[in-house]
């Protein structure tokens, strides 16, 4: 059964949420340093993004996926960006990182309707 991104992003936004509001200190201080991080600076935020994501097919994380495509999805990044990176994620992740490529590009696509 195909994994449904849009899903697995608002599963998490809403635990998030509730972790948030039971930690606001460690959950804020985690949102800070994600803002901070994405920023542009000397790599603007789309490559940054890119880096997330490639990190998150490797680490073989479903949410990551998610949320970082939603991100370069909303940066204006390409469905061939997209090729270029996973075949990065396969070449140094070999087969497991494959088949979260695939999963990326996926989640690309559940994306695009929005």
């Amino acid at each position: 059964m195909p994994k449904d991104y849009k899903q697995i992003t608002k599963d998490i936004s809403q635990y998030a949420g509730e972790l948030k509001k039971m930690a606001p200190d460690a959950m804020q201080g985690f949102y800070t340093l994600s803002r901070n991080a994405t920023a542009d600076g000397a790599l603007s935020e789309k490559t940054k993004e890119f880096i997330a994501l490639a990190i998150g097919v490797t680490k073989q994380c479903d949410g990551c996926i998610g949320f970082h495509v939603k991100a370069l999805r909303k940066l204006g990044a390409t469905k061939e960006e997209m090729a270029e990176v996973m075949a990065m994620c396969v070449y140094m992740g070999g087969g497991p990182a494959l088949m979260y490529a695939a999963d990326a590009l996926r989640a690309f696509d559940q994306f695009e309707e929005e």
